[in-house]
C-alpha cells in the first residue's frame, strides 16, 4: 500500500516540477534569445527567452560566408563560358555572339577595363540544380557570377527557378547574328579576291619535243 502511495506522490512531484519549468519559460519569453550563433560559447547558456521566430517578418541573418542563391552581373560578364564548363551538374547554359568591330564600343568594357568581345544572349541559370558548391565563382575571371545572401527562394513553379541574365532579347541576338555572318562572307570574298589578285599568271605548259623518226634497217624498203 504504501509503494502505491509513493507512486502517486512522484507522479504529482514530476508533474509539478515540470509544471514549474514550462510556466517559467512561459513567462520569460517576454523577452528573445539573443542572435548569438551556434559557434558561441554562450549559445547553450540561453536557457530562457522567445526562440520561435515571426517567420517571415522576422529572420535569423545568414552568414556571409554562405553560398545560398547564385547571380550574375552581366556588364561584367565576357563569355568565356568558364564556369559553364566547371559547373558539375550543368545548372548553367550560356550562349555566345562574337562581337563585330564597329560594335566594340557598344558591347563596353568590365568594371576592371576590360573590353568584351561576346554578346551573352543566354546566360541561364536553373537554381533548382544548383549545389551551391561555388566551382563557378571560384574559376570567373571577372568574378562576375556569384551567391547571394538569399537563401530563401521558393517557388510553387519549378520552371521559375530558372534565371535569365542574358544581356540580349531574341530580336537583338538574331540581328547579331546576321550581321557578323554577312561580315564573316564578306571578309571570306575580299579575301578569296585579294588571293586571286596576287597569284601569279599560270605559265603555259611546255609543248612535247618531237619524237625523232625511226631509222629503216638495210634491206628494208
Amino acid at each position: 500500500m504504501s509503494e502505491y502511495f509513493s507512486n502517486i506522490k512522484t507522479g504529482a512531484t514530476t508533474i509539478a516540477t515540470g509544471m514549474g519549468i514550462t510556466l517559467k519559460h512561459f513567462f520569460n519569453a517576454i523577452k528573445r534569445k539573443g542572435d548569438t550563433g551556434i559557434d558561441d560559447a554562450d549559445y547553450f547558456r540561453q536557457v530562457d527567452g522567445l526562440c520561435t521566430l515571426q517567420y517571415p517578418k522576422e529572420a535569423i541573418p545568414t552568414p556571409p560566408h554562405g553560398r545560398y542563391r547564385l547571380y550574375v552581373n552581366i556588364d561584367d560578364c565576357i563569355g568565356c563560358c568558364q564556369c559553364e564548363r566547371a559547373c558539375p551538374v550543368e545548372c548553367i547554359t550560356i550562349e555566345t555572339i562574337k562581337t563585330t568591330a564597329d560594335d566594340l564600343a557598344v558591347c563596353g568594357k568590365t568594371s576592371g577595363g576590360q573590353q568584351k568581345r561576346m554578346w551573352v544572349p543566354v546566360f541561364d541559370i536553373d537554381t533548382a540544380k544548383c549545389m551551391t558548391c561555388g566551382i563557378c565563382q571560384s574559376v570567373c575571371p571577372t568574378d562576375c557570377i556569384y551567391h547571394t545572401p538569399v537563401a530563401d527562394f521558393s517557388e510553387f513553379n519549378v520552371k521559375n527557378m530558372l534565371y535569365h541574365f542574358g544581356n540580349l532579347s531574341k530580336i537583338e541576338a538574331e540581328a547579331k547574328k546576321k550581321k557578323l555572318a554577312e561580315q564573316q562572307a564578306q571578309a571570306a570574298k575580299e579575301k578569296a579576291a585579294a588571293g586571286a589578285a596576287g597569284a601569279p599568271a599560270a605559265k603555259p605548259a611546255p609543248k612535247p619535243a618531237p619524237k625523232p623518226a625511226p631509222q629503216q634497217k638495210e634491206g628494208e624498203a
